[in-house]
Formats: structure tokens, C-alpha cells, sequence
């Protein structure tokens, strides 16, 4: 009775959130490039069933915040036999002795987290070493703090342009997809379109000029699951939705760890959407 009542939120959910991102992506302006939103399901603290029943919905992009955690998922028996086009995306902070660790990770797809030429460097010899003579690259984002904020990670803004610049000719092994950002949380846009992802537009079109790259080969990675929406109206190519698709976070001995409620349930959607739409968008 749990697993088909599971089934059908997490398919619900899915199926709204996807309609909820062609919306957006209809509502963009003529001049953004007119690539297809990607949905992210993050599906951190969730069990592997759930992935599952996402999965047999059309899923195939799936998010991990923590390396342990997706190591022991995308390893997990039932997500190996039900789930063998899963994409996986890594969506947290990795630290240079963990690379090792999350690049064995099988059906690793897309590391959204590189924040340092250092770190890319580690990125690609790891990568170089454990796939031996297979040219198959690994594909990486440049994660930028745009919001400033010491509590984020990422590369100052200003340095985006060096570090993929450093990408694309010292690292072989990679293949540089796009910027990432997470923002400053809670931002009111009734103030207007968000600062952060004007942000990341503007540092995609510097490293566009810089390197003779078109933008629609530069994916931006912004939005999660309070303002998806807005973050595809104004050029997002990648969203990263969590709550809204597998309920509230379950975090393990925390005394605020309360039930979770319905993954249908439209806790901040419907009032964020209201403060997201006919927004004046801008590219820079």
C-alpha cells in the first residue's frame, strides 16, 4: 500500500515539475538561446526506491549533494538493475581527497562543483588514471559564489574566465559544460529578476567573448526548487529540484526532523510563482 501510494505522488510530482519547466522555458525571451531546461531531481536523504519510482516516470537526471551518499546510491543493487540510464549529476562541495572516491561513481555523468584550477587538475589525472585508454571526458561545470556569501562555495566571479580558460587547454580529460551558481537563499523577486543569476548570465557571455565560445554550448546551472521557474525564464539550462519532487529532507538524529509531507505539496511554488512571472528579464 506505502510503495503504490509512493509511486503515485513521486509520479505526480514529477510530471507537474516537468510541466511547470516547459511553461517556464516557453515564457523566455527571443534572445536567450533555446536550449531545453534539464530537470535535476536531487534526491539527497531519499532512499533508493524512490529514485526508482522517479526513474520509471521518465527521470533520468538525478543530483547528489554528498560523495558517500551518492557512492552508496548509484551503487545500490536495485538502482543498478531498475535505473540503467541514470544520469548522475555531483552537486556539492568535493574536496580534492574525495575525487577519487566520486569519480568511480557508475553512471557519473556531469561534477557541477568544480571551484578551483586546482581542483580541476585533481579532476582530470584522477579521471585520466581510472578510465585508462578510454577518450571518453568527463563533463565538469565552473561553480561561481555569486552571491559573495563566505557560507558558499565557488570561485569569485572574477575569476571565472582564468579557471575555464584553464580548463579547456591544461585539461584534456574534460569537458567544460557550463557555470553553476547556487545563490543567495530566499531572495524576493518582487524586487525584480535575481541578482545572482544576472550574474552567472553575465560571466557566461565574458567567458563566451573570451574563449569563441556560442552560448548555447555554455550551459548555466541556477534554480532549485523555490525558484526554478524564474531561473529558466531568464536562461537556466539546468535546474536542480528536490523538495517539491521527493518531499522535505529526512536528516537522521536532527530534533527538527519532522514527517514529510506530501511531495505534491505546494509549500512556496505557488506564491513564488505569482512573484515569478511577467518579471522584466534581462541577459546581463
Amino acid at each position: 500500500m506505502w510503495r503504490a501510494a509512493m509511486s503515485e505522488e513521486v509520479g505526480k510530482a514529477v510530471q507537474s515539475v516537468l510541466e511547470r519547466v516547459n511553461q517556464a522555458a516557453a515564457r523566455r525571451p527571443k534572445a536567450l538561446p533555446s536550449v531545453p531546461p534539464r530537470l535535476v531531481a536531487v534526491s539527497k536523504t531519499k532512499p533508493p526506491d524512490m529514485v526508482v519510482e522517479a526513474y520509471r516516470q521518465g527521470q533520468r537526471n538525478f543530483g547528489e549533494n554528498y560523495v558517500n551518499e551518492l557512492v552508496d546510491k548509484a551503487s545500490d543493487p536495485l538502482i543498478l538493475e531498475s535505473c540503467p540510464e541514470i544520469k548522475w549529476h555531483f552537486i556539492g562541495h568535493l574536496q580534492k581527497n574525495n575525487v577519487n572516491k566520486l569519480l568511480g561513481v557508475p553512471n557519473l555523468f556531469l561534477v557541477e562543483t568544480v571551484d578551483s584550477a586546482k581542483l580541476a587538475d585533481k579532476v582530470n589525472s584522477s579521471w585520466q588514471r581510472l578510465r585508462g585508454a578510454s577518450t571518453q571526458r568527463l563533463k565538469v561545470m565552473v561553480q561561481i559564489n555569486t552571491s559573495g556569501e563566505q557560507s558558499k562555495h565557488g570561485l569569485p566571479p572574477e575569476d571565472t574566465v582564468n579557471t575555464v580558460k584553464h580548463i579547456v587547454s591544461q585539461c584534456p580529460a574534460l569537458h567544460f559544460s557550463g557555470l553553476m551558481t547556487i545563490g543567495r537563499y530566499g531572495y524576493d523577486l518582487a524586487l525584480g529578476p535575481n541578482p545572482d543569476f544576472q550574474m552567472l548570465l553575465s560571466r557566461r557571455q565574458e567567458v563566451c567573448d573570451s574563449l569563441k565560445l556560442p552560448p548555447e554550448e555554455v550551459e548555466l546551472s541556477m534554480g532549485m526548487s523555490t525558484d526554478f521557474e524564474h531561473a529558466i525564464e531568464v536562461g537556466s539550462t539546468n535546474v536542480r529540484v528536490g523538495s517539491i519532487i521527493f518531499g522535505n529532507r529526512e536528516y537522521p538524529n536532527s530534533a527538527a526532523n519532522t514527517p514529510i509531507p506530501s511531495p505534491t505539496s505546494k509549500t512556496v511554488s505557488e506564491e513564488a510563482a505569482k512573484k515569478m512571472h511577467h518579471l522584466t528579464v534581462s541577459e546581463h
